[in-house]
C-alpha cells in the first residue's frame, strides 16, 4: 500500500495521521504551506479538488474528506473499527458521520463564523456554534456511559477516538468562557481521549507535530 498524506500540523489532516500512525502503515507526509496559498494551486486541486486538507495520495487513487478517509482505512486494515460484516457497523458509521457533519461542522462554525453568516453575524453564530457543541457532546457522553462500544473505548484505540479527540483539542484551546469546552463535563468521553493520546502512536505523532503531551485532554499544557 502506498500512501502519501498532504498534512499541516495541528489542521484536519493530524486526524488521519493519528490513524496512520496506530495503524502503523507506510506513508509520505507532504507538507502544505497553507499561508502561501499551496491549497489553491493546481497541482493541489488535482488530489483534492474541494481544496481544503486532509487527501491521501493511494494506490487506488487520491482520496479527500476526513470521515472518508478514516472509513477507508478500518475497511483496507480491519482495524481500529468494526468491519462491514461486524454487528456494530451500523452504530459505528452513525456516529463516524455523526462525528464529521455535525460536530466537526460546529467546531468549523465556531472558529470561522463569518463564512456561514458573514462578519455582522459572527458573534451570534459563534454563540449557536457554542451550544450545537456543548450538546453534540453531551449525546456523545451519554451514549458511552449506555453503552460503553469497543468501537469509541478506553480500552480499545479507533478511529473516532482520534477524530474527537483533535475536536475536542481545537475546542479546548479556545479563548476562554463563554466559548470553549470543559472537558471535565464529559468524564466517559475525558477517558476514552486520555487513553488514546497516551498511546505510543499517538505520542510520536504528538511530539512530531507539537502538539504536547496531552493533546486532547490538556492540550494547553
Amino acid at each position: 500500500m502506498i500512501l502519501t498524506l498532504h498534512h499541516a500540523p495541528d489542521f484536519a489532516s493530524t486526524i488521519v495521521r493519528f490513524a496512520l500512525e496506530e495503524l502503523e502503515l507506510p506513508h509520505t507526509l507532504a507538507l502544505v504551506d497553507i499561508d502561501g496559498g499551496a491549497l489553491a494551486s493546481p497541482e493541489y486541486r488535482r488530489v483534492n479538488p474541494v481544496g481544503l486538507i486532509p487527501a491521501l495520495e493511494t494506490d487506488q487513487g487520491p482520496m479527500f474528506e476526513t470521515a472518508a478517509i478514516l472509513l477507508w482505512l478500518v475497511d483496507q486494515t480491519g482495524r481500529l473499527g468494526p468491519g462491514p460484516k461486524d454487528p456494530d457497523r451500523g452504530a459505528f458509521l452513525s456516529w463516524l458521520f455523526f462525528t464529521s457533519n455535525a460536530l466537526h461542522q460546529a467546531a468549523l462554525a465556531m472558529f470561522y463564523p463569518h463564512r456561514p453568516a458573514g462578519e455582522a453575524n459572527s458573534d451570534a453564530a459563534r454563540a449557536a456554534a457554542q451550544e450545537q457543541i456543548v450538546a453534540r457532546l453531551g449525546l456523545i457522553e451519554a451514549m458511552l456511559a449506555a453503552q460503553s462500544p469497543r468501537w469509541l473505548s478506553a480500552d480499545h484505540p479507533g478511529v473516532l477516538g482520534y477524530y474527537i479527540g483533535v475536536l475536542v483539542r481545537w475546542l479546548i484551546l479556545l479563548p476562554p468562557a463563554p466559548y470553549g469546552i470543559d472537558l471535565d463535563d464529559f468524564p466517559h468521553l475525558k477517558a476514552v481521549l486520555a487513553a488514546h493520546e497516551a498511546r505510543t502512536a499517538a505520542q510520536r505523532v504528538a511530539a512530531s507535530d507539537g502538539l504536547g503531551s496531552t493533546p486532547f485532554t490538556n492540550p494547553g499544557s
